[in-house]
């Protein structure tokens, strides 16, 4: 009786010290939408710009700015320009989703049948720098025609 009166204590002791080494349970690792968005999430500020390789000037995009936002754990995103020409091949605003493979593909107002676009992007390894390629065939926004082709958007933070 004696021995139980000591190994009580020691055995609760023991199931304490279980209990607090346990700790919770590691949260699950981002997925890896999540990481992209909070990647792309900035507004980025045009470096140069291309149609079919080469450097478009007329119409000028020097103040042209694309802000991308999104909330994680959402499958749609929004985005805003600045800056944009009239004649452009971007909207004023519109609302973005990843495509089959989220860590380079893109598709435009994916919910709006006549300016849905695929797009192609690439991040730098620090981040500061995005790029955006596309084939638009679509009127330009704003005017008909003469944004045709394969752009190449290169931006910076």
């Amino acid at each position: 009786m004696k021995a139980l009166k000591f190994l009580t204590p020691i055995l609760s002791l023991g199931f304490l010290l279980f209990i607090a080494s346990c700790g919770s349970s590691p949260s699950p690792p981002e997925s890896i939408p999540d990481q992209q968005l909070g990647k792309l999430s900035k507004t980025w500020k045009i470096k140069t710009v291309t149609l079919d390789g080469n450097a478009v000037t007329n119409p000028p995009y020097t103040g042209f700015q694309l802000t991308i936002t999104g909330t994680k754990g959402n499958t749609s995103f929004g985005y805003t320009t600045t800056g944009r020409p009239t004649l452009s091949a971007w909207k004023a605003s519109g609302t973005w989703a990843f495509g089959a493979d989220p860590v380079t593909m893109i598709t435009r107002d994916p919910d709006n049948t006549a300016d849905k676009l695929d797009m192609t992007y690439a991040i730098d390894a620090a981040g500061q720098n995005l790029q955006i390629s596309f084939n638009y065939q679509g009127n330009g926004f704003t005017r008909t025609d003469a944004v045709k082709g394969n752009w190449v958007f290169t931006f910076t933070l």
